[in-house]
């Protein structure tokens, strides 16, 4: 159990670190894309860090050979929503909370857009409800459906990128980790920072899911538990991370972006691959999840429309994790 803590933390470190070249990378990234802050964390840096999990999910539902195996697939289509929309957002609350920043409630005042992330929420609810309404019904055209939620993500990339083209400010940004004393670093630097930071991070994040499936087995949970309630704290822990650092420079707006761009890639993408190579069927673990995970959004959409986010009222969302970890433990136990 020693050499499993030890892994544990000292996997979790090496994603923070890392997550601090990333960042810095893809800040990069975005101003010699001539982008906005907004687009670069809810594109860039959430596309990027999604690529792992979605490659994970990918293997899973493609190139399973049992139902099971599939089904941790659709699990972490459903477990990466609900720990966005609850955990992520929570830290950034503590985090803010821990650097004595109050974000009040006139977000414009720093640099966030109320009605945007508003907006943003609001879409993301909608396809979110979608994709659990056909997790409980069976139709032979149910996977041709997956191409929508594909096509949907495109849209809302497409969008963001035109949105901010005009912005084309990311704000102050530090010199480039691997070139400090250069003011305008090349291409070449900038990506080989960026995709090494990547790399790093996913295969962090590999021992770290490994570690946390390990005590799991310890405390003698059930696979399907460990599935819904822990691995995908540990695959969404680069976008936590991402936002964690964010916060600390100052940059709110990243951060909620960086969340925001990655629920709307957790809630297609994955989704899309489930819905063409599964059954697509949820039980009551799934369903308690697609629950959970919307009623955080309408938590979060009602914050954003009242234009009353504060770091309080985010840490909030993470009393939906709690009360759907405590369904599974009482449902998990009432099986046993």
């Amino acid at each position: 159990m020693l050499p499993t803590c030890l892994l544990f933390l000292l996997s979790a470190a090496i994603i923070y670190l890392s997550c601090e070249f990333f960042v810095n990378g893809i800040e990069w990234c975005g101003r010699r894309l001539d982008l906005g802050a907004t687009a670069v964390g809810s594109v860039l840096a959430a596309f990027g860090t999604a690529l792992p999990e979605s490659a994970v999910t990918f293997i899973a539902v493609v190139f399973g050979k049992t139902p099971a195996e599939r089904d941790l697939g659709v699990g972490a289509a459903m477990g990466g929503p609900l720990v966005l929309a609850t955990l992520a957002y929570a830290v950034v609350g503590a985090t803010l909370l821990a650097c004595r920043v109050s974000m009040g409630t006139r977000l414009d005042d720093r640099g966030i857009s109320g009605r945007r992330m508003n907006a943003d929420q609001a879409a993301f609810l909608g396809i979110f409800a979608a994709k659990v309404a056909l997790g409980t019904v069976a139709f032979a055209l149910k996977p041709a459906l997956g191409v929508l939620f594909i096509l949907a993500y495109a849209v809302y990339v497409w969008r963001e990128v035109q949105r901010e083209r005009a912005a084309g400010d990311t704000g102050d940004i530090e010199p480039l980790k691997v070139r400090p004393r250069s003011a305008d670093p090349g291409w070449g630097w900038v990506l080989l920072q960026t995709v090494a930071a990547l790399a790093v991070i996913a295969g962090a994040s590999q021992v770290f899911v490994a570690q946390l499936q390990e005590i799991g087995t310890v405390l003698r949970w059930p696979p399907h538990l460990v599935a819904l309630l822990l691995s995908p704290v540990a695959t969404e822990l680069p976008e936590t991370m991402n936002a964690v650092i964010w916060v600390r420079q100052g940059k709110e707006r990243l951060a909620l972006a960086n969340i925001s761009g990655a629920m709307m890639i957790q809630a297609t993408i994955p989704s899309a691959l489930g819905i063409l190579f599964t059954p697509w069927r949820f039980d009551r673990g799934l369903l308690a999840s697609g629950l959970a995970t919307a009623l955080a959004i309408a938590w979060l959409w009602t914050l954003f429309r009242r234009r009353a986010v504060t770091p309080r009222g985010l840490l909030a969302a993470a009393a939906f994790y709690v009360a759907f970890g405590a369904f599974l433990l009482l449902d998990s136990a009432g099986r046993a």
